[in-house]
């Protein structure tokens, strides 16, 4: 039924418009009453954007199972690909979204509304993370609105070639930068033969005449670390 009214509602968007078409028109095409119309979306608007709704409480869950080992700002971007796989779902459909909403500015203010609601789930993750900081609740709004930011930058410019590509490639790269700014760097590789802490360190011992030339007695060194 959800799925039936929202390519009725897209079919008579396209033929019509979407400011010309009503409530009414998208439950006669797809032949059932207002109640079920409304028993699937508040609004009109909502139709436009059917899958945000689950998608936000798939972030809000994915972020309240995180732990202490989860790098906060990796956390975050990998909340955002959540949104990039409910668009990658039906690239067409998702293109088709785009233009409309570019057409309608109510559609658009609807979207901003929507893209706000993402970005307060992230900081208020974030907040948890970095509390106890002087500037934890700043840094939790500034990486939040990155990651917002570099997310859709992405998944727009991938929407405007028609869905063409590797979107997530080109989420990444964005996200990339992100997290180059604001995550924490790395952990450095481990030795490939860590000291055995128990062990004393090794010494290595060169006798030389008095007077040898220094060539000499750094070939002698060179040598001796050679054979170990």
């Amino acid at each position: 039924m959800r799925d039936a009214l929202v390519a009725a509602a897209f079919r008579l968007f396209l033929e019509r418009g979407y400011e010309q078409t009503t409530v009414d028109d998208i439950v006669a095409l797809a032949g059932v009453g207002r109640r079920s119309f409304f028993r699937y979306f508040p609004s009109k608007e909502d139709v436009v954007f059917p899958d945000h709704e689950r998608c936000l409480a798939d972030m809000t869950a994915f972020l309240a199972a995180s732990d202490e080992g989860h790098e906060p700002v990796l956390r975050v971007c990998d909340a955002a690909r959540l949104v990039l796989g409910m668009y990658a779902e039906n690239p067409s459909f998702s293109v088709q979204r785009y233009r409309l909403t570019k057409q309608v500015p109510g559609l658009r203010a609807y979207e901003l509304s929507v893209v706000w609601r993402y970005e307060r789930a992230l900081a208020e993750y974030l907040r948890g993370r970095f509390a106890g900081r002087p500037d934890g609740s700043l840094r939790a709004d500034v990486v939040a609105a990155a990651v917002v930011a570099a997310h859709n930058n992405a998944l727009r410019s991938w929407l405007r070639s028609d869905g063409k590509g590797d979107a997530s490639t080109t989420v990444d790269h964005a996200l990339g930068y992100v997290q180059s700014a604001f995550g924490a760097p790395p952990a450095a590789p481990a030795p490939e033969h860590p000291e055995d802490p128990e062990r004393p360190e090794d010494v290595v011992v060169v006798v030389s005449r008095r007077g040898a030339p220094l060539w000499r007695v750094v070939r002698e060194i060179e040598t001796t670390l050679g054979r170990e």
